[in-house]
């Protein structure tokens, strides 16, 4: 039975069992391959997507517990027009391996929408089930404060 999903603005029919990941939805049949597989039980942080502004783990996310609109982190900038928080990402330079990255950016961009005024604490609390293995912890802290000041500026 087709399932139908709007993912970044776009309504998608999708064909699959209701117990698919909302990962591999995204991944296999819509072809958004930003998202990231890491661990595939919610501990790290590379899946993150949003539904309905919320930050989820797209990997624990079924296809039936969709319950709203997906946003994935092709959905919130592009390399010709960045978010404001890509873009912080890039002054800082905070990308090393890369991989973590769009699910870092996810959640910080959901941290930034619900909390424009994070404290270190906040940044701390919210990014803490984001695993980096390279270590660039200070420089995404960085990245989300210089952000969070641009965001006031507009």
């Amino acid at each position: 039975m087709a399932t139908s999903l709007k993912v970044n603005g776009t309504s998608h029919q999708v064909d699959l069992p209701d117990d698919v990941p909302l990962l591999w939805v995204l991944r296999d049949e819509v072809g958004l391959t930003g998202t990231k597989f890491g661990c595939g039980v919610a501990a790290c942080g590379a899946c993150t997507v949003h539904i309905d502004g919320e930050a989820v783990r797209s990997c624990q996310v079924t296809l039936s517990d969709v319950w709203g609109d997906v946003t994935t982190i092709e959905g919130i900038g592009s390399p010709d027009a960045m978010a404001t928080i890509q873009q912080a990402w890039v002054d800082h330079q905070v990308a090393q391996c890369g991989y973590c990255q769009s699910g870092q950016i996810m959640q910080a961009a959901a941290l930034l929408a619900e909390n424009p005024d994070p404290t270190d604490t906040d940044i701390d609390d919210a990014m803490q089930g984001n695993l980096c293995r390279c270590g660039t912890y200070p420089r995404i802290r960085a990245a989300i404060q210089d952000a969070a000041l641009k965001l006031k500026e507009v």
